[in-house]
Formats: C-alpha cells, sequence, structure tokens
C-alpha cells in the first residue's frame, strides 16, 4: 500500500518533456472540470453551514436554545472589536463590563481576529449578525480550508478530500459547539498551520516560510488558545514520529529546524505582550478551578450519538456530558468500528499509525483525573490527574481534548477512501464492487451522525429604556448600570443590551473568567466565573433560582448600600423575567426606592445612595 507523502508535490518527471497538443487539451478540460469539483465541494460546505444554522438566520428574534449564556458574550466580544475600531479602545482589558475592576479580555474568548475584521458588519446589521455570520462562516471556512488541503497537500483527490473536510468541519462535536462557541467551530486556521508547518522542510526558504508559519500562529492565538495548543501538541507527535520513521525526510531537518526557530521568535515577539497581559496583567487569573477542571468526557459517549446527531436524542446522550455544547466525544459506534478497521487496513503507513496512536492520547486524556462510565466513577484513576496542576493544562478542560480527536478520523477516512479510490483503479474489473463497499460502509458509519438543524428559542426584545439611550444621563460621571438579576454564567441577558448599544452602556458584573480574589480562594486567583460574590449579588441570586425574597435585615440594606456604591451605581434596572415580582420587591425594600416603569424596565434611579 502507498500512502500519500504529507508534503506538496515536487512537480512533475522530465523538465525537458513537451506536451502534444492533444496533452495541452486534456490537461485544460481535467483542470475545468476540478475547478467544477473544487466549486461543488465548497458549495455543499455552504449548504451544510446553512441548514445547522438555518433557524438563526430564518428567525432573528430567536438564539441558541441549548447555550443561552454564550451567545451574549460573543455578541459582547464582537461590540468590542468594533469598539477598538472605532474608538480605539485598549484591545485586551474593558472596564465596560465589571464596573468598576473591568475584565482581563486576553484571559477570556476576545475573538479579535475575527470581531476586528468583522467590525463594518457589527456596525451595519448589529452584534447578532456578526456572531450569526462568524459561527456559520466559520464552519463553512473550516471544511473549505481542510478539503484544500487535503485535496492538494496530503491526498491528492478531491472525493476523499471532501469526505475528510466535511467530517471535519460537522462532525458531531463540531456541530454541538456551534451552540453558542463559534470560536472552536471555526477551526479554519488549522490547515494553514499543518500546511506550513510542512513547508518548513523546503530548502532555502526556511526564513519565508517560519515568518508564514509566525503569522497564522498569531492569527490562531487570537481566535482559540486552546485549539492552538491541540493543534501544536498534534503536530509534534506526527512529524516526530514521521522523522524517526521516514528516513527519505532526514534531509529537510536543517532547514524545517531553522524555520521552525524562526516561527517561534517571530510568534513569541508579536504575542509577548499579549500574553503578559493574559497570565499577569490587571484581572488575569491562575488556572481553571478544580470543578471545571472535572469536566471530562464519560467512556460510554465514545459509542454513543450525539443530541444534534440524526440517530441521537436527549436521552442517547443523557447524564454523558457536562451540558449539550460539550459532546467532544460521541461518536457512535457504527463509526468507531470503522476507524479501528481502518487504522488495521492501513497499519502499514507511518502517518496512519502516528495518527491512530494521537487520537488515542486524546481519548485517554479526555477521560480526566478519574475515569467515568454512564455517568458514574469507577475508580480508576486517568492520566489526566499528574498533569492537570501543571502550569498552561492547569487552564485546558479535558473534555476538550476529545475535540481534536474529530480532525484524526477526519484524516483517517480521507486517507482510508483514497485507498479504496486506488483499489478500484488497479482492479477494473471489481470496480463497482468495491465502490458499492466502500459507499456501504462509509453510509452505516456516517449516516446516523449527520448533523441535524440547532434547536433555538425566542429572545425577549431589548428594552427601549436601553435601545433609545434613556440610561445615558444616569451613568454621567463614570457610574454603571446594574441589572436584575445580576448577569452572570446563568443570566447573561444584559451584556446584549450592552453590545446593542456598542459597549456605550456600562455593566456592573458580568459573565467572564476572572480571578477569585477573596481570602478563602484555593488556590489563589482561580479562574471564577464572574466576579466574586458580594452579599446583594447573593441575595438576587436566591430570588433568581428560587422565585423567594429571601428576609431582609438592616443590616442587608446596609450591604446593598455598599455594593451600590461599589459598583459606582447610577440606575438599577429591571426587564421582563420570570420572577420580576420577586426581584422587583427585594429591589425596592433594600433601598426604599420606590421604581418607575418606564421604557420596558422598572427603574430605581439610585444615585442619591451612591453619591
Amino acid at each position: 500500500m502507498t500512502t500519500p507523502e504529507p508534503d506538496l508535490p515536487s512537480g512533475s518527471g522530465d523538465p525537458a518533456a513537451t506536451p502534444s497538443v492533444e496533452g495541452v487539451a486534456g490537461f485544460t478540460r481535467a483542470s475545468r472540470r476540478g475547478r467544477w469539483i473544487d466549486l461543488a465541494a465548497v458549495a455543499s460546505f455552504v449548504l451544510l453551514g446553512l441548514w445547522v444554522t438555518g433557524r438563526l438566520w430564518l428567525n432573528p428574534g430567536t438564539e441558541v436554545r441549548d447555550n443561552p449564556s454564550d451567545q451574549p458574550q460573543f455578541e459582547w466580544m464582537m461590540a468590542h472589536g468594533a469598539r477598538v475600531v472605532t474608538h480605539f479602545a485598549y484591545p485586551f482589558h474593558s472596564n465596560q463590563m465589571n464596573v468598576p475592576e473591568g475584565v482581563n479580555l486576553m484571559a477570556n474568548t476576545s475573538v479579535l481576529s475575527i470581531s476586528l475584521p468583522l467590525t463594518p458588519v457589527t456596525l451595519l446589521l448589529g452584534p447578532r449578525a456578526s456572531f450569526l455570520l462568524f459561527l456559520t462562516a466559520g464552519m463553512i471556512a473550516t471544511a473549505t480550508a481542510w478539503y484544500f488541503l487535503l485535496s492538494r497537500v496530503l491526498i491528492g483527490s478531491r472525493g476523499p478530500a471532501w469526505l475528510g473536510a466535511g467530517f471535519c468541519a460537522f462532525a458531531p462535536a463540531m456541530v454541538s459547539h456551534a451552540n453558542g462557541h463559534p470560536n472552536i467551530v471555526s477551526q479554519f486556521v488549522v490547515p494553514l498551520i499543518i500546511w506550513r508547518t510542512l513547508r518548513l522542510g523546503e530548502p532555502r526558504r526556511w526564513l519565508r516560510n517560519g515568518l508564514l508559519l509566525a503569522l497564522v500562529i498569531v492569527w490562531q492565538a487570537f481566535l482559540n488558545l486552546e485549539i492552538l495548543l491541540m493543534t501544536a501538541i498534534g503536530l509534534g507527535v506526527v512529524i516526530g514520529v514521521l522523522a524517526l520513521g521516514r528516513a527519505d525526510l532526514r534531509s529537510r531537518t536543517r532547514p524545517f529546524l531553522a524555520g521552525l526557530a524562526v516561527a517561534a521568535v517571530a510568534a513569541g515577539l508579536l504575542l509577548a505582550y499579549p500574553l503578559y497581559v493574559q497570565f499577569f496583567g490587571p484581572d488575569a487569573y491562575s488556572g481553571l478551578s478544580r470543578l471545571i477542571r472535572g469536566y471530562s468526557s464519560d467512556l460510554a459517549s465514545f459509542v454513543a450519538y450525539a443530541r444534534e446527531s440524526l440517530a441521537g436524542s436527549d436521552r442517547t446522550a443523557a447524564g454523558l456530558a457536562k451540558n449539550p455544547t460539550e459532546e467532544n466525544s460521541f461518536f457512535g459506534w457504527a463509526l468507531l468500528v470503522l476507524v479501528i478497521a481502518l487504522v488495521w487496513w492501513l497499519r502499514r503507513s507511518v502517518v496512519v499509525l502516528a495518527l491512530a496512536g494521537l487520537g488515542l492520547l486524546f481519548a485517554v486524556l479526555s477521560l480526566g483525573r478519574e475515569v467515568r462510565f454512564e455517568n458514574r466513577g469507577t475508580g480508576v484513576p486517568g492520566p489526566w490527574a499528574a498533569l492537570e496542576n501543571l502550569p498552561i493544562l492547569h487552564s485546558v478542560v479535558p473534555t476538550r481534548w476529545a475535540l481534536a480527536i474529530t480532525p484524526i478520523i477526519g484524516l483517517l477516512l480521507a486517507y482510508g477512501a483514497e485507498r479504496a479510490r486506488e483499489l478500484a483503479a488497479a482492479y477494473p474489473g471489481a470496480r463497482g464492487q468495491i465502490r458499492f463497499g466502500t459507499a456501504t460502509v462509509l453510509t452505516m458509519a456516517l449516516l446516523p451522525i449527520v448533523p441535524t438543524p440547532l434547536p433555538v428559542a425566542m429572545l425577549d426584545p431589548i428594552p427601549t429604556f436601553v435601545t433609545d439611550g434613556t440610561w445615558r444621563h444616569y451613568v454621567a460621571g463614570g457610574r454603571s448600570v446594574v441589572t436584575l438579576p445580576l448577569p452572570d454564567t446563568n443570566y447573561a441577558e444584559p451584556l446584549r443590551w450592552s453590545a446593542a448599544t456598542r459597549l456605550d452602556l456600562p455593566l456592573a458584573r458580568g459573565y467572564f473568567l476572572g480571578p477569585d480574589t477573596r481570602p478563602t480562594a484555593d488556590p489563589p486567583r482561580v479562574a471564577l466565573f464572574g466576579a466574586p460574590p458580594r452579599p446583594t449579588s447573593s441575595f438576587f441570586n436566591t430570588i433568581r433560582r428560587t422565585g423567594a425574597v429571601p428576609p431582609i435585615t438592616p443590616q442587608s440594606r446596609v450591604n446593598a448600600i455598599d455594593d451600590l456604591r461599589f459598583w459606582r451605581a447610577g440606575v438599577v434596572i429591571l426587564g421582563p423575567h420570570e420572577h420580576e415580582t420577586a426581584l422587583r420587591r427585594g429591589m425596592t425594600e433594600l433601598t426604599g426606592i420606590q421604581p418607575i416603569f418606564t421604557g420596558g424596565v422598572w427603574v430605581w434611579d439610585v444615585r442619591s445612595l451612591t453619591d
């Protein structure tokens, strides 16, 4: 068996050969046909992207149902990118959320490599439109980038490339993350990193290739650092295995290492300051909490079907993932059997063996500190237990390691389909049977995981109090807007309101990752979703959860005034909420101020309390 070189084509055989007129005409026809095939492949990716996100496009008054917090956060981030362009705002930190402390945006999903170029869309059509374009185009671009990498570099055939690319972009894990994680489904830079890394071995081009690799690394760093880390580990393992197993590649070692050094230095220089801000700047945190680092893949999930797969449902995924956006390891038993068979069939290929070993490594890491099976602990420790407290790794959610298995399976499917194509060409008499067998096997494995459209939920309209700017005179002098409930990981609607004002509306608290600065934090400054709780935020959080107003004491009223002053509150507003009556009663009794209803919200003017 022959496996395509993981490198660019080296060119034709005899440079002195003169092609015939018939040969030129045949090449032209083949080239034209190839371009049409490319166009059809990209068109199919566009249709798939719109199929997955179509309900959001068809009804502008909706949001992703299964992750109502992350979409507002990304809309806020898109508005921040536009504000960087229009107001020359500092890109790596913002004081427009979590007044007065602000948010370290490098330590959050700021997606500056997308929000900055999409500024015209954000300004003209709004942050929801730019979020939706980011989500949909990210999936389409990911499939397209993988298609051209596979068809031009790794495989050389368009059919197998289409198969592998489609899986890389629309596999169950990717569709799961499409529920509000556009930065994760947008993996179109990963194939570019692979391509530029493979080019490092070219003689006499180490400087140029190193600089180009550095640029795509920086691009990915401002899109998602977690994906960049996984890509680096994956490339390191595969290239290391190739270097040991392929003697013909060792002549490229010197230019490869020289180019890699250039890329490391250039990317390091460009990212030095942003990474300093992320790890040591204002509001930086030190790793994720032990709770979040406990989010792992259930061993049973690898043969289960995800919610957004054709054969999946809430029942098939129940208890096997922390939430619908983290179904990273749901491949289904049929595909898992096919992958094992492919690895055995192509076992003479060093590339395939390296990919299989890498996939197994990521699968084991994703099991977390303790292996779980069908939502129960087994008592068997996972290797992650020895790694989770290491620098850098303490900021990784272990179940996300399984996300890196998706492109590995996509590559294995492409290599397998290419081998089947080669067999069909080598044995014309059995071509029909080979093609039928290949189509049957692929259908059995892939049909159950065909993606279904994302479920959506209706949004409450943004109150006119926000859209018409009534709030502006309340925040003069650096004051903030306090919303009820206060925004956090469970209620992020105020971030959408702020985004609609292009972040002119400053929010107290918010939904973000920040340091736990409480003396009891263990370890110190560990990441916390939102700001550390204050008495008044906890008071209203109780009402949000239960609908009941906690007992109000004189100390509660003193705490409320202290917290409003800490937040530099100019106004408190309450929009539509299932516990609206209890929230209104709680704030009224805490402050002694009767609210007025205007612009679709209840309004407490608290400037007299905070001056």
